[in-house]
């Protein structure tokens, strides 16, 4: 069946298409699968799995599928670009090969002979298979680990047993973490998560705030591996039923970079994640952050009060100490005296006294900050505010004439006073010590190498008209959206970098007065905005507007 009628068969193409494309491919001479993209009436895609059903065989998309590196090593990366093929997977002692033209039988015996195994052909995309080449060979993290691999599998499991450390010691698995950690740095990777399975180890990377699937070994190596990293971090070996925390510096190329360590026992055996610190790291200052506007200006005019309590408040992952140390960075001066207690000290900061808390010698939140009130202080700065009794010296501090800066569990500004109420703090303490909350989200930023301008849907303008309302004041100015393509810059995902969505509650008489009656944190949203506070959401559509990012990151962040 020609591939024009099964796209027909496949409600794809309407009847007078099917006639047009006809006759027109009889006219010109074309065929009526360049006629079909040429006039933009089918996606390439479904063209593609049309072909796989005339072919009779199976259609893959490669380009998020993470491949074991035992299957990459099978086919060397010049070929798999040559021949724009790449395998993905074994299976029943078949060897699946995504290819560009599947019933090449030359590649096919190539590939049977190098491999030794039976190959079972699929059709993909060109531009996905390229894509997959380049996100698994050319980040030299499977060719480099693959080969590492090799070495560590020749080790005689007894051996590995009997000589425990010294094995762990040797080249091959130091290689192996060692290429983990130098692809994390290039990367801009935050974490790296190490995930046992039943039959592998999954290597996965969060990359912008979002998990990657980059790599998946071998089971039989995660022993070694995990033994290797424990070794680095100062952490009991042979403790496998407890969760255990460690850190430990790892340079690379002038990079040198902290990694907090925890590792916990799973079903199938210990998981590691590594949080990466950049050292040589400056804080941001806050417009590069993202704060501006109305937004920026009352936060800087909180900044200049020298007692009261800020409360930046988020998620994990949100960036809320990040704009701590930028906030820390902006006030502090030789003529005040900065004491922070965090959990941990993840930037230095020139000029603050910074201590890290160490709970296993009695160094809590709460213990530092009544210290510090002995300590003559201007400005105290608490990593978190987790329990009623660092809630309350938070206050006595504020109270006392001292400026507080803290963080707070919370998904809004307005859920910070409402939180700390049910935290046990007394009403009239915190109407009198809390001066503005902050509310933010972290959004990734539109590549500006592939970044290019589109029209949306009119219920997507509708729907940003209703959130905005009177901040955009014609509808000019909700013309442009822009979105990134995928690049090598961006490693094919359409963003690089992030930026923060801001919104800043100032307290004013008539917030304090709703918080003195327990007013839900939606009643405090309310008389905020009205009060002319721009919400994240607003925010965030602003920076849509702007190119900034993109509707559907503002919306995975700051959707109710």
């Amino acid at each position: 069946m020609p591939i024009e009628e099964i796209l027909f068969k496949q409600g794809l193409l309407t009847s007078d298409q099917l006639a047009a494309i006809k006759l027109e491919s009889i006219n010109s001479g074309q065929s009526v699968e360049s006629l079909l993209l040429q006039h933009n009436l089918i996606p390439l895609d479904k063209i593609t799995q049309a072909k796989a059903q005339i072919l009779s065989v199976p259609f893959v998309k490669v380009e998020d599928k993470a491949i074991a590196a035992d299957i990459l090593n099978l086919i060397p990366e010049p070929a798999a670009r040559r021949y724009k093929i790449i395998p993905f997977e074994k299976s029943n002692g078949e060897l699946l090969v995504a290819m560009v033209d599947p019933l090449d039988i030359q590649i096919i015996q190539f590939i049977e002979k190098r491999s030794g195994m039976r190959v079972k052909p699929f059709l993909a995309l060109e531009s996905d298979i390229l894509k997959a080449i380049s996100d698994q060979y050319a980040q030299n993290l499977t060719t480099d680990v693959t080969s590492a691999l090799k070495e560590v599998q020749s080790v005689e499991p007894a051996k590995e047993q009997s000589e425990g450390l010294e094995v762990i010691r040797e080249a091959p698995v130091t290689n192996i973490v060692n290429q983990l950690l130098e692809y994390a740095v290039k990367a801009r990777a935050s974490d790296i998560h190490i995930e046992p399975e039943e039959d592998r180890i999954r290597i996965r990377y969060r990359i912008d705030g979002i998990l990657q699937e980059k790599i998946l070994l071998p089971r039989g190596v995660h022993g070694a591996l995990v033994s290797r990293i424990k070794i680095l971090a100062v952490l009991k070996i042979d403790e496998k039923r407890l969760p255990q925390d460690g850190r430990f510096t790892f340079t690379y190329d002038s990079h040198e970079v902290d990694l907090r360590i925890s590792v916990i026992p799973t079903v199938f055996g210990e998981k590691v994640v590594m949080r990466l610190l950049p050292k040589s790291t400056v804080a941001p200052t806050l417009l590069e952050l993202g704060l501006r506007g109305t937004s920026f200006k009352a936060l800087e005019g909180q900044l200049l009060r020298t007692h009261g309590i800020i409360l930046l408040c988020g998620p994990t992952g949100s960036g809320k100490t990040t704009t701590l140390y930028s906030i820390l960075t902006k006030v502090s001066t030789t003529k005040v005296n900065v004491v922070t207690v965090e959990d941990p000290v993840e930037y230095q900061i020139s000029g603050v006294n910074q201590v890290q808390v160490n709970p296993g010698v009695g160094l809590t939140f709460a213990s530092a900050l009544r210290s510090f009130l002995r300590q003559d202080p201007n400005i105290i700065m608490v990593g978190e505010v987790r329990d009623t009794e660092t809630a309350e010296l938070a206050i006595q501090a504020a109270l006392t004439g001292h400026q507080v800066f803290s963080t707070v569990h919370t998904n809004s500004a307005s859920g910070a006073a409402p939180r700390l109420l049910d935290m046990g703090v007394e009403p009239f303490l915190l109407t009198s010590a809390l001066n503005t909350t902050v509310g933010q989200r972290v959004v990734r930023k539109t590549c500006p190498h592939c970044k290019i301008q589109f029209s949306p849907p009119p219920e997507v303008l509708e729907g940003i008209k209703q959130v905005l309302g009177k901040i955009i004041s014609s509808q000019s100015g909700i013309s442009k959206f822009y979105k990134g393509t995928g690049c090598n810059f961006c490693n094919h995902t359409g963003y690089l970098g992030r930026i923060g969505i801001f919104e800043v509650l100032v307290i004013t008489d008539q917030i304090n007065k709703l918080i003195l009656e327990h007013a839900s944190s939606n009643a405090i949203e309310k008389v905020a905005a009205e009060s002319g506070m721009i919400t994240m959401k607003q925010d965030g559509y602003l920076k849509v507007l702007e190119g900034v990012t993109t509707l559907e990151e503002v919306l995975r962040v700051a959707q109710d």
